[in-house]
């Protein structure tokens, strides 16, 4: 029996019990061109997320399930991968599974270039986020597709140059950049090199309100240098912590923060302008000074207006940000070295390494000041924590949203004072 594959395919309702695709295509010419030709079908009112399998060579599919947005409260994570694939299989798996029946489009690998395919896709209400490495390759979605009623936004970047046609305008933009693309019209993209592409499905009536004039910005390219959309990558790279959406609450806050940030992008109105730097806006400003301050915690002189100097805001809108959060910045700060010390201390392959210079790689400078505060924070001093991690017994492990990359949640505050 091969390996089980999450493919992620959204199929009618059913199971197989002899290995055939549960599945549909558009025409029956197209099922005749495919190699992957055992389908059964279905009435399609009976569309669900199922179980199927497949087994082609010592390939071995199952949960088969990939919705394109999810209206549910709850996220759901789906992905494919050519890797899966035995390898005469993967050319008919990236244009009939993933090209028609998940994009509902016309997909091409360009010549002379091997196929490669990588694709996570999360879903959150009212928005679908998808991360995918490939191989260059062309994208069409015309007439015969736009009959699915789609009338959805993407967003779409890359790492590479690539040229889109749409409207009548053919735009080629450069990696990094940003382009707003209506699922509604047809469309044609060319990817000339292997690239990283993310693209952020949004349905229509969640972005409209919030923008100018939405349909005036399709097509219009956003320079990477664009505060908004640095903000928006930053906090988008952020989500693939599953622990940052950890209830529906907090799911539909970080779906409206990505919305608010694509119209800031794109050119918000006066009134959704307001909202995002009280929502969205300030919640990715918050992760992206939280994401610098992880990664200096190790520098003796991190402080408040090092940190403000670096994201060009002021001292005092760094500490009402960590405030709004239900913290401060000295209480976060404190926090996190600590984690990390924790982290270092139950580490067999540190074991031999004294705990000041535990302290001091994780940015104290008083070996007293953190003994005491992390026999507050754990309830042990460092050497009893490390010998405990010896015996196997871990005391005082944190969970991962308290070592500070949550997003948009209120955090708790540590049990810690601040620095003294």
């Amino acid at each position: 029996m091969g390996r089980a594959v999450h493919l992620g395919l959204q199929l009618p309702q059913g199971r197989t019990t002899d290995g055939t695709y549960l599945g549909r295509f558009d025409t029956a010419e197209s099922l005749a061109r495919s190699p992957l030709r055992r389908v059964r079908f279905l009435p399609p009112d009976r569309v669900a997320l199922v179980n199927l399998t497949r087994q082609s060579g010592d390939t071995y599919c199952d949960s088969l399930s990939f919705p394109m947005t999810s209206t549910a409260d709850d996220v759901a994570l789906s992905r494919f991968s050519l890797e899966d694939f035995a390898e005469q299989d993967r050319m008919a798996a990236w244009r009939d599974l993933y090209g028609r029946l998940v994009l509902n489009a016309d997909l091409t690998p360009l010549p002379d270039h091997s196929l490669h395919a990588d694709v996570t896709v999360r879903m959150l209400p009212s928005l679908s986020i998808t991360s995918a490495s490939m191989s260059a390759f062309r994208y069409e979605r015309g007439a015969e597709q736009l009959a699915d009623g789609n009338d959805g936004l993407v967003l779409v970047m890359g790492s590479h140059d690539a040229m889109m046609v749409q409207r009548g305008r053919e735009v080629t933009w450069s990696a990094g950049d940003a382009l707003l693309v209506s699922s509604a019209d047809p469309a044609a993209m060319v990817c000339p090199a292997p690239a990283k592409i993310l693209c952020l499905h949004v349905p229509r009536q969640a972005l409209a309100p919030l923008v100018s004039s939405v349909d005036s910005s399709v097509m219009q390219p956003i320079a990477c240098s664009t505060e908004a959309l640095k903000l928006l990558m930053n906090y988008v790279g952020a989500l693939q912590e599953d622990y940052a959406l950890a209830t529906p609450q907090l799911r539909h806050h970080v779906a409206s923060h990505v919305h608010d940030l694509i119209a800031v992008a794109l050119g918000a109105t006066r009134d959704a302008a307001a909202l995002a730097h009280g929502r969205g806006i300030r919640a990715a400003r918050l992760r992206a000074i939280k994401a610098d301050i992880i990664d200096h915690l190790n520098h003796g002189s991190l402080t408040v207006a090092t940190v403000a100097r670096r994201h060009g805001v002021t001292p005092r809108q760094v500490q009402r940000m960590f405030e709004a959060d239900g913290t401060t910045f000295s209480q976060f700060v404190l926090g996190r070295r600590l984690a990390r010390a924790h982290r270092l201390l139950v580490n067999p392959r540190y074991a031999d390494r004294p705990v000041s210079a535990v302290a001091f790689e994780v940015g104290f400078g008083d070996v007293s000041y953190f003994n005491r505060t992390f026999r507050r924070q754990y309830g042990a001093p460092p050497s009893d924590v490390r010998e405990s991690a010896r015996r196997g017994l871990i005391i005082g492990t944190l969970s991962r949203a308290r070592e500070g990359h949550s997003i948009g949640a209120p955090a708790r505050r540590d049990p810690v004072r601040p620095p003294e």
